[in-house]
């Protein structure tokens, strides 16, 4: 089953705790909040909700509650990607790609990347 549903917001926070671990309210509102003008209150509060909807975890240390991912980033993008995918463009990939051919600026790695994907997919078709 997924996990609920997240904002570009709580995205954003997810992959800022991702890369620092076991961190307080108070730290994470003075580097990520500061940076973005969010008071300490509303960092609480998306930390909160991201615990409440399982991406997040916390430990009491010392008299602070820690916080850290509860999955990896990997996991997180992958969800949001889905309910993209699934809400935005409903169901279909294509919307995407037709953006992507004529929107994009896609560098040789991404697309030596993109030829794998759909070499590794056409794969998975023969199998079946």
């Amino acid at each position: 089953m997924s996990k609920p549903s997240i904002g570009d917001q709580e995205l954003a926070l997810l992959h800022y705790l991702a890369g620092h671990e076991h961190a307080s309210v108070g730290e994470v509102a003075a580097d990520f909040g500061e940076a973005r003008g969010l008071a300490r209150s509303t960092v609480l509060t998306m930390m909160e909700r991201l615990r409440a909807k399982s991406y997040l975890r916390r430990r009491h240390v010392d008299g602070v509650y820690r916080y850290s991912t509860a999955t990896g980033p990997g996991e997180v993008m992958n969800n949001a990607i889905g309910q993209f995918v699934e809400k935005t463009l409903s169901g279909s990939l294509s919307p995407f790609v037709a953006w992507m051919s004529e929107k994009a600026e896609v560098s040789d790695n991404e697309l030596a990347e993109l030829q794998a994907l759909v070499a590794q997919l056409q794969s998975r078709r023969k199998e079946t």
